[in-house]
């Protein structure tokens, strides 16, 4: 199936099961005359633990939307019972009671309806089959705090699995999995909230489901839509739009509110990504549920901080490092890449295998392997990975990592060519009708690809912004409102792309700096507001991550800063292309620069900048992070905190960080070369993750290519043969 019927499907599926009218204000009309199955009126099933006011929420939402409320309690088993559900409960005892709730919620049936269910109903299965066959699942997620206050002032005694030496938090963090497994969508509640504001976030959600052709995207290169509706799934999918443009929410981003950034401030990592995430992903294209057990696998014990994921530490003064490299391949790249696939592999089509192309100079290459590998085993028989390196062009340690990936669904493979003839290979493939056609008919595999401006690979970046702010948040150094900084080290700008979108969902920075290396065109152009390629050759520098000229997130940004105006963006980049140049009008670079500062810094300074910052504190920092902190040295005013962006372990880059520390006998091997790095920054800067590849790896051998399309596609159906075919 193409990405254009799906769309139409998904399409065509929003309408049959959630309305297809345009949204209205309070959907009074609309959303409670979409039909089931047995045409009857959809239900609104409002569930949550016991004080989450689901009651109160129901009478007043009932009342807006002018239909029958139904209360189970009231309603439905005191009137079964012919006794206060309390004393049911003190009759049969809690195991009991479950099973005769559960049946008489069975023997009950509504329609049009707004449903308060019990706070015990989701325990039992055959009762939320039931309901959820007329209705949808509200899931009213309210602060346990403000839970227990209500409870305590209620002088609630009735509740199931209360007992001797069983807390009232115990219980409601045993019950939280039952709600998230049943719900539909999540209210999140912020802390305080008052029952007409979650009777408001209800009306908002249900609005959301309502519009049938909402949260679709729209390219950079257009001012209008056309055609068919792009949902998130058809972007992933597609990565690149048809016209050359990249993808961006046709109404931007979500904003939180600040009670709900006040609650996420004591969630750990992967909860405050999961809700950030259910924000800017519409549940029909991945479920709640879904999307939970992705962000469960792609933060999990594969980083080795724990639940912070990316923690954030005070280096001096009012200078804060986010720690990005704590993930399996030590760099920033797996905050986006240990969950990408996932989204890639259930947006996929089912009816035929998968086999992703990628061309990488550095650390994509590890970080999309490990992704890939880690997707559950039946997404492995059907999606696989093949990356090309140039056998010269990458470091000693990435190419450990890249080539310990030798078995099931991913494989790396150099060739002895540049980096260029790589990436110019794989897209002759895609322009291979005969190869394509060939690989379809033989082996039912289509070629795909997961580049970097795909917008799976930028959502994820987002996150980790907010959440820095909501660890200074809970640390203290900041109330919420209080501005930050943000630099960042800048190459393809997408990480400073992500730090923007999160400050369009109501986090609040105030400036993001992006910092270039020698390689400063980033730099150049929010200075002078021309982007220049003429005559510009690229420097190789000791953080080669950001060694890059054609900046391609950069056009996600101009798109932002102009307003929307996608003939703008598309002259620009057509510019660029045909003549490696474009400048911008004064007007749109003062616009830029409302949201952007730059600045650039030499090598000479890279280097001491390290070795300035472990004589003061002890810290060792990589060669990325060092170029952001040279920079943010001379740009930033300190009239507010400043998060610095460390995109790498040191260890990945340890001959240059070794040189900056003024080491006399630098190692020739990695893995000597990491155990000197340990030697001087103490035991606590060993990255595991790195140093066990590197131990594993020193005599690893590997399949080198010869520079010869040919012998690629060679690759290409030997890898197809041997993953796909042996799976079956």
């Amino acid at each position: 199936m193409t990405s254009r019927c799906f769309s139409r499907l998904l399409v065509k599926m929003r309408k049959l099961r959630f309305g297809g009218q345009p949204s209205s204000t309070y959907l009074q009309t609309a959303w409670l005359s979409t039909k089931s199955p047995q045409s009857q009126e959809r239900n609104i099933l409002l569930m949550g633990p016991p004080g989450a006011g689901k009651t109160s929420v129901g009478r007043i939402l009932a009342h807006k939307l002018g239909v029958p409320v139904v209360d189970i309690d009231d309603d439905v088993l005191e009137r079964t019972w012919g006794m206060p559900v309390a004393d049911k409960l003190a009759e049969v005892g809690g195991e009991r009671f479950l099973d005769e709730e559960g049946q008489a919620v069975c023997n009950f049936s509504a329609s049009g309806c707004v449903i308060s269910l019990t706070g015990s109903n989701p325990l039992h299965s055959d009762a939320m089959l039931h309901l959820k066959r007329s209705g949808l699942a509200v899931y009213l997620d309210v602060d346990e705090n403000d839970i227990l206050e209500r409870l305590s002032r209620m002088k609630v005694n009735r509740i199931v699995g209360q007992g001797a030496g069983i807390s009232m938090s115990e219980i409601l963090h045993y019950r939280k999995q039952f709600y998230e497994k049943w719900s539909d969508t999540r209210v999140l509640c912020g802390r305080g909230d008052s029952v007409e504001e979650v009777v408001e976030k209800v009306l908002q959600v249900l609005e959301r489901y309502q519009g049938s052709e909402s949260e679709t995207f729209t390219t950079t290169r257009t001012n209008a839509p056309t055609g068919d509706p792009k949902f998130f799934s058809d972007v992933v999918v597609e990565g690149l739009a048809p016209d050359g443009g990249l993808y961006v929410p046709t109404e931007g981003f979500p904003k939180l509110g600040p009670s709900e950034w006040l609650r996420l401030a004591d969630m750990p990592y992967s909860e405050r990504a999961l809700v950030i995430l259910e924000k800017c992903i519409h549940p029909m294209d991945i479920s709640p549920l879904e999307l939970r057990s992705m962000v469960g696998q792609a933060y999990g014990e594969n980083f080795a901080s724990g639940s912070s994921v990316a923690p954030v530490k005070h280096l001096v003064e009012d200078q804060y490092l986010l720690e990005l490299f704590h993930g399996p391949t030590a760099s920033f790249k797996d905050l986006a890449l240990q969950l990408m696939p996932q989204l890639f592999a259930h947006c996929l089509p089912q009816m035929c295998n998968y086999l992703i192309l990628v061309a990488t100079s550095g650390d994509t290459g590890s970080a999309v392997l490990s992704g890939f590998s880690s997707l559950k085993e039946s997404d492995r028989e059907r999606v696989g990975l093949l990356v090309f390196f140039p056998e010269d062009g990458v470091s000693l340690v990435q190419k450990l990592q890249m080539t310990g990936f030798r078995e099931g669904n991913v494989r790396s493979v150099s060739v002895l060519s540049d980096f260029d003839f790589c990436q110019r290979s794989i897209k002759r493939m895609f322009g291979d009708a005969g190869l394509g056609g060939h690989l379809a008919v033989e082996y039912a595999t289509v070629l795909s690809t997961a580049n970097s401006i795909n917008w799976a690979r930028l959502l994820p970046q987002v996150v980790y912004h907010c959440s820095a702010y909501l660890d200074l948040l809970k640390n203290g150094t900041v109330k919420f409102g209080n501005p930050v900084d943000v630099c960042i080290p800048t190459g393809n700008f997408g990480n400073a792309m992500s730090a923007i979108y999160a400050k369009q969902m109501g986090i609040p920075i105030r400036n993001v700096i992006c910092a270039s290396n020698q390689n400063r065109v980033i730099s150049d152009f929010i200075s002078t507001g021309q982007y220049d390629l003429r005559g510009r050759k690229l420097m190789v520098s000791s953080s080669p991550a950001i060694d890059i000229l054609k900046s391609s997130n950069l056009e996600r940004f101009i798109y932002h800063a102009s307003g929307g105006d996608g003939g703008l963006v598309r002259d620009l980049f057509v510019s660029l292309e045909k003549q490696q140049g474009f400048s911008v009008s004064e007007g749109l670079l003062q616009r830029i620069r409302q949201d952007v500062q730059a600045g650039w810094c030499s090598e000479e300074d890279c280097l001491s900048t390290i070795h300035k910052v472990y004589s003061k504190t002890g810290y060792i920092m990589d060669t990325h992070t060092a170029v952001a902190k040279a920079v943010a040295d001379r740009l930033h005013d300190r009239t507010c905190p400043l998060v610095l962006c460390s995109t790498a372990h040191h260890g990945k880059f340890a001959p240059a960080v070794l040189k900056a520390l003024r080491c006399s006998d630098i190692p020739d091997q990695p893995l000597e070369q990491l155990k000197a790095l340990c030697a001087i920054g103490g035991p606590e800067q060993m990255h595991k993750a790195l140093y066990k590849c590197l131990r594993e790896g020193a005599s690893r051998p590997h399949v080198v290519c010869k520079p010869d399309f040919h012998a690629l596609t060679d690759e290409v159906e030997a890898m197809i043969q041997d993953s796909f075919l042996k799976a079956r």
